[in-house]
């Protein structure tokens, strides 16, 4: 693996689906940007197009098509032209997409992003298609997480913890493109928190497919997740530090109790639900009923001051009858969730859900279903933040609005947007990255709406990326 060779091709990469899936789209650019590459967000001007996929719905499947097929006359017209195709969806489809796309050049899956700039080199050098799909980590190529890593945020970064899932949920394709749980050193995983705060982060979000289960597959015991939370809580520099996903089996209450116990440990759950039915939680083989949720929700709320709780929810699960989603609206109400991703159920091929095809939910149902979930979680969303007016919030800002560039967005420790007007005497044209406290006077379900009563400015380690992490 060359980490030094000059070639200034520009490249660009189109990223679908998780915060995972973010995270390797900035390592896929370390490493072309080790090589020399430069950047660009015009395609049309591109050498390389790396398209990083995603798998868990449909729709994501139809994007990333759909984006493909708008590259096609570009190629055409340039014929230099490379393009990758990596991810959870080329994991899956591989024939698939090569069947569909034959002017793809390369295709690697999710555990060889180190050699992506190698498969390019290799698919130029022959003038044919390279294809390297890996089932598991290459022990023999360089650590996937010790390579150069481009980073979309100065102030903050994900920082993954595990990779895989050892869960079988019925309705999940994650196990089968990311395989099982492998867990990294603990060790390692300070060594890059310590030196992302060197350069500046104050922000950190760990990441994983169920990150309670942290760790046992290093010590065959109880999860290390706790122990991991303490450890990087003692990191000097690192302010807020944010998880996510737990799984509600795995929930525990030392993972509870630690953070309420560490500062830097945000007062934000993210806990997915899925379904409020015992039936169809037992069909999604999720692990729990409703009622063992609520328990989870209770407890964290007890130990932790403050705590803000968002979740997933599926509606038209196959099989959910109007009493299974009476039962989800039902444990969404007594949750008061502060908010919710919530999704029309996808069948994805080699799930267990898929075969559940005579008991598919009618598309008119679901959708009036899913209105009338909305109506709950955007209830109790409003009524969180209803709270919050009047109080002042330290705010890690992020930059200007999209919507009004007049104003100033930003999140609070529980992960609320906050919207809000700068003075004069504050402004700054580099205030992305500074924490500052808001007065929040109005919300709305979404969003919070404030004034700038005072900037914390954040001292600025400008090390050029990319950084070599871990």
């Amino acid at each position: 693996m060359n980490f030094s060779t000059s070639d200034s091709r520009k490249y660009a990469i189109w990223t679908f689906g998780c915060q995972m899936n973010l995270n390797d789209s900035e390592r896929i650019a370390g490493v072309l940007e080790s090589r020399g590459m430069i950047r660009t967000q015009d395609v049309e001007l591109a050498d390389i197009v790396v398209i990083n996929t995603c798998c868990i719905r449909e729709n994501a499947d139809n994007k990333f098509y759909g984006s493909l097929s708008r590259l096609k006359p570009i190629k055409d017209g340039r014929p230099g032209m490379q393009i990758a195709v990596g991810g959870c969806l080329a994991q899956k489809d591989r024939e698939e997409i090569i069947r569909r796309s034959p002017y793809v050049d390369v295709l690697f899956g999710t555990h060889n992003i180190p050699r992506v700039a190698d498969l390019l080199d290799q698919a130029l050098s022959t003038g044919g298609h390279v294809v390297e799909i890996l089932e598991g980590p290459d022990e023999e190529s360089p650590n996937a997480f010790q390579i150069p890593t481009v980073r979309s945020s100065l102030h903050s970064s994900w920082v993954t913890i595990q990779t895989g899932c050892n869960n079988s949920c019925s309705f999940c394709i994650v196990p089968s493109v990311r395989g099982k749980e492998v867990s990294r050193p603990m060790e390692e995983i300070k060594a890059e928190v310590t030196q992302l705060a060197k350069t500046g982060v104050t922000e950190i979000t760990l990441l994983g497919q169920n990150v309670n289960s942290y760790g046992r597959d290093i010590t065959k015991r109880s999860p290390l997740f706790a122990e991991l939370l303490y450890e990087l809580g003692a990191v000097s520099g690192i302010r807020r530090i944010r998880f996510t996903s737990p799984h509600p089996k795995d929930f525990r209450l030392e993972t509870a109790l630690a953070m309420a116990q560490v500062p830097q440990v945000c007062e934000q759950l993210h806990l997915p639900m899925q379904s409020g039915s015992d039936h169809i939680l037992a069909k999604m083989r999720r692990g729990y009923t409703g009622q063992r949720y609520l328990e989870k929700v209770a407890m964290a709320r007890s130990a932790i001051a403050d705590l803000a709780l968002t979740t997933d929810i599926i509606v038209g699960f196959p099989g959910e009858t109007e009493e299974d989603f009476e039962d989800t609206l039902k444990v969404a109400s007594q949750a008061r969730f502060d908010g919710a991703f919530t999704f029309i159920f996808s069948a994805r091929p080699g799930t267990r859900a898929e075969k559940m095809n005579e008991s598919y939910v009618d598309p008119e149902v679901i959708s009036e279903r899913f209105e009338r979930l909305k109506i709950v979680i955007d209830r109790s969303s409003h009524q969180s933040n209803l709270v919050r007016v009047g109080k002042v919030e330290e705010v890690l800002i992020e930059g200007p609005s999209k919507k009004n560039p007049e104003y100033l967005t930003g999140r609070t420790r529980q992960n609320k947007l906050v919207h809000f007007g700068v003075d004069a005497e504050f402004a700054c044209e580099d205030i992305g990255g500074h924490y500052g406290s808001v007065a929040i006077e109005s919300c709305s379900p979404h969003f919070l709406r404030g004034t700038l009563v005072s900037l914390q400015t954040q001292p600025r380690n400008r090390k050029s990326l990319p950084i070599l992490v871990g």
